[in-house]
């Protein structure tokens, strides 16, 4: 019995998906897709006319159901504090799916500046401008430190959301020197805990991004920056 029609664009949208994570888009053959996905090259090429086209449309079948969970853990009746941390928690309980779909973005972007340039394209109108919402408005009611560029905080804030947990993913939890990471949920509140309040331990010399040398020490549990700082604790 011949499957129904609609279902041959998500098989090869989920054979791409293999190939590409497996060989690279560069190197991955339409037509071994096509093989996969129980079809024909020409009906690769009907659905998505450029091998470039069906790497965008792999990518947004994961990430576009991801950025409307961003929407939600991003929302702005919460309190900032409240959104960061349910950002975090939500990158934490990233599913398979939505683990493999980043390393395939990374590894794309590092190797081809074309298709770098049109993930970012992408992102400008998806988690982007999510995030920053949330950190101009951290910054602005002097709940984010406004001591650093909001670049430096926007960096920060996905970097640390994302790059350990995804990691903690790919290394099955425990790391090459065989230290064992905390699981999801915790791992999550921990990362969220470093970015609103630092790490450092007691009082502290904060640095001057200035470059006018070190500021007076300062008392973590009388500073306003301590609420929520990427930095905010030096």
């Amino acid at each position: 019995m011949a499957r129904p029609r609609s279902d041959i664009a998500p098989r090869i949208l989920h054979a791409a998906r293999a190939r590409f994570l497996l060989e690279g888009v560069d190197g991955a053959s339409l037509r071994q897709i096509a093989a996969d996905a129980g079809t024909s090259i020409g009906m690769v090429y009907y659905y998505y006319p450029t091998k470039d086209e069906l790497f965008l449309a792999v990518v947004e079948e994961i990430y576009g159901a991801l950025v409307r969970d961003f929407e939600l853990a991003l929302a702005p009746e919460a309190s900032v504090e409240e959104r960061i941390e349910r950002l975090f928690a939500r990158v934490g309980a990233l599913s398979e799916d939505e683990t493999t779909i980043i390393r395939l973005v990374v590894r794309e972007a590092l190797v081809s500046s074309a298709r770098l340039g049109t993930l970012m394209a992408r992102f400008s109108h998806g988690h982007v401008p999510l995030v920053v919402r949330t950190v101009l408005e951290g910054m602005a009611t002097g709940r984010i430190t406004d001591r650093h560029h909001p670049a430096v905080l926007l960096a920060s804030t996905v970097a640390l959301a994302v790059v350990p947990q995804v990691m903690s993913r790919v290394l099955g939890g425990v790391l090459p020197t065989g230290i064992e990471l905390p699981p999801p949920g915790v791992l999550a509140a921990s990362l969220c805990d470093v970015l609103l309040h630092g790490i450092a331990a007691g009082t502290a010399e904060t640095p001057d991004p200035g470059g006018k040398g070190k500021r007076e020490k300062t008392d973590p549990s009388s500073s306003p920056s301590r609420e929520i700082g990427a930095g905010g604790r030096g």
